[in-house]
C-alpha cells in the first residue's frame, strides 16, 4: 500500500512486507541512526542499500529520547563533517525515529530525514506526521520540532521479530485510530487473532496509517484536529512519567484509552468503555504500582495540549466523533477514581 501525506512538504508512506528492500534516498551522504535492539538482518539490509558513512546505535526504547543522547548524536555528525545536503535515516521503533527526526531538524538547522519504523507503534503512529522530540524529567515529549520526513517505509516483515508484548503495545495506536476515525479497526484488534501473522495485516496497518496521514495532512502543527490523535494520551504520558518510563508507551496508551472513555461517558458521550475494557483484556498490560491522583496530577498539568486556561482533554462524543475540551478537575477526579478502581481490580 502507498499512503500519501499532503501539506507543504508531501511524502509517501509505503506499507508492505519487504518494504526495506525499496528504500531510496536521493542524498549522497547519509547518517543511519538505529535502535540497537533492531535485529541485525534488518540493519544489514538498510546498510547494504544505503551505504551510510555515519552510523549510530541508539539505546533501546525511551532511553534514547534524552537531551544527552540528542547532543551526543549531533556531535557525532559534526565530527564526521556531515554537510547540509546530507540525510539522516532513522531505523527502529517510535522512540528511535522521534530522536532521529529531532536530530535531523536541528543539525545545521535542518537536513533531510527518512524513517524506517520496525515496530507496530512506530509504523502506525510515530513515524508518520513529522512530530519529533525527546523527553524531560518533567514530562514526555516536552522538547521537539515538527520536521516531516521525505519518505517512510513500513516493512511489516519486521513485526514478526517483535516480542508479542511489544506488538500488543503498538496495537493500542491501531485501536485508538479506530476509536477516533475508523471503528472497523477496533474490531480488527479485539475480535481475536490480531498479531504479526494476522490475515490482512498490511491492510490493517495501512488503514491505521491512513487515519493519521489524513489528519496531519489537514493539520500538521496541531492547531486543531491533530490533537484528536492524542485521545488517551494525557493520562498515558503521565503514567509513563510517574513510573520513570518503566511502563512502555503502548501499554500506557492502553490504560489511557480506558480513562478517556470513562471521562467521555461522564461528560455525556457515548459509552465505549466496554470496548476499551476488551482492548485491555487483549493487550494484557503490566500491572501498575499503586499511586493516587496527586502523584500523576503534576504531569497531567504539563501536558502539551494545556493552554492558559488549563488542561484540555480529547474526548469522544461517540465513536469516530472526537473533540477537545477543558474539563473541570472534579469530573477528572471522578473518572480517575473509577479508572483507578478498575485497574486495581485487574490485578486481582
Amino acid at each position: 500500500m502507498r499512503i500519501d501525506v499532503g501539506g507543504a512538504a508531501p511524502y509517501a508512506v509505503s506499507v508492505r512486507s519487504g518494504a526495506l528492500q525499496d528504500v531510496a534516498v536521493s542524498e549522497r551522504r547519509r547518517a543511519l541512526l538505529f535502535d540497537e535492539g533492531v535485529p541485525r538482518p534488518f540493519v544489514d539490509e538498510v546498510r547494504s542499500r544505503l551505504q551510510p558513512e555515519v552510523e549510530v546505535a541508539l539505546p533501546r526504547g525511551e532511553a534514547c529520547k534524552t537531551l544527552t543522547v540528542f547532543a551526543e548524536v549531533l556531535s557525532t555528525l559534526a565530527r564526521a563533517a556531515l554537510p547540509r545536503d546530507a540525510a539522516v535515516i532513522g531505523l527502529g521503533g517510535g522512540a528511535a525515529t522521534d530522536l532521529a527526526g529531532f536530530v535531523a531538524s536541528a543539525y545545521l538547522r535542518g537536513v533531510a530525514f527518512y524513517t524506517l519504523p520496525t515496530t507496530l507503534l512506530g509504523q502506525v503512529d510515530a513515524a508518520v506526521g513529522g512530530k519529533t522530540g525527546v523527553n524531560l524529567p518533567e514530562g514526555k515529549n516536552l522538547v521537539g520540532a515538527f520536521w516531516p520526513p521525505k519518505g517512510v517505509w513500513c516493512d511489516t516483515a519486521t513485526l514478526a521479530a517483535l516480542p508479542s508484548a511489544t506488538f500488543r503495545e503498538g496495537a493500542a495506536e491501531v485501536f485508538k485510530h479506530g476509536l477516533i476515525a475508523d471503528p472497523v479497526l477496533c474490531d480488527d484488534v479485539v475480535s481475536g487473532g490480531f498479531g504479526p501473522h494476522a490475515a490482512h495485516l498490511e491492510e490493517i496497518v495501512g488503514r491505521a496509517v491512513k487515519v493519521k496521514a489524513d489528519v496531519v495532512t489537514r493539520d500538521l502543527t496541531e492547531r486543531g484536529e491533530r490533537a484528536h490523535l492524542n485521545f488517551g494520551h494525557t493520562l498515558a504520558h503521565a503514567l509513563e512519567a510517574v513510573t520513570g518510563h518503566a511502563l512502555p508507551h503502548g501499554e500506557a496508551v492502553g490504560y489511557g484509552l480506558h480513562f478517556a472513555a470513562l471521562l467521555s461517558r461522564r461528560l455525556g458521550g457515548e459509552d465505549v468503555s466496554k470496548l476499551t475494557e476488551r482492548f485491555l483484556a487483549y493487550q494484557r498490560p503490566r500491572s501498575l504500582p499503586d499511586f493516587a491522583w496527586q502523584d500523576v496530577a503534576p504531569f497531567v498539568a504539563r501536558d502539551k495540549k494545556a493552554d492558559s486556561r488549563g488542561v484540555r482533554f480529547v474526548l469522544l462524543e461517540k465513536l469516530a466523533r472526537p473533540y477537545v475540551a477543558h474539563v473541570d478537575e472534579a469530573d477528572v477526579r471522578v473518572a480517575f477514581d473509577e479508572w483507578h478502581a478498575f485497574v486495581r481490580g485487574m490485578v486481582k
